[in-house]
């Protein structure tokens, strides 16, 4: 009886120190920004979780982007409520913005802001998986 109590102890130890996914973990389509789109893989990074561009599409269909494994969510945050807090990066002007991301489901919203968030750009992603 002692040995199973040790073992159901052991594994409920174990289990607690699994760390559950992130929600927002997965694969994204972006809007099209300058006729171009990208999905971007969702992975932890730290305590925050970022994303980096892992296929591009144009017009033509999919094409090899220069910009193919770059990061383009930065260190994003998790605030406890669906929403993230951190940087992204916008690859049609190369600038960095600070950033917010909310998640609904399977739907994504990224926003971008400058002058302390006066002037922001926002895209819905979609989840692929």
């Amino acid at each position: 009886m002692r040995r199973r109590l040790t073992v159901l102890v052991a594994a409920l130890v174990a289990a607690g120190t699994v760390a559950a996914a992130d929600p927002v973990e997965g694969l994204w389509q972006t809007e099209p920004d300058d006729g171009n789109f990208a999905l971007v893989q969702i992975a932890p990074c730290g305590g925050a979780v970022c994303g980096t561009i892992a296929r591009t599409f144009n017009a033509e269909g999919e094409y090899q982007s220069e910009n193919l494994g770059r990061q383009i969510v930065i260190d994003m945050v998790p605030q406890g409520d669906g929403t993230y807090e951190g940087q992204v990066w916008r690859p049609s002007n190369d600038k960095i913005y600070y950033g917010t991301m909310t998640l609904n489901g399977d739907s994504l919203r990224l926003r971008g802001c400058v002058l302390g968030g006066l002037i922001c750009s926002a895209q819905d992603w979609t989840r692929v998986q």
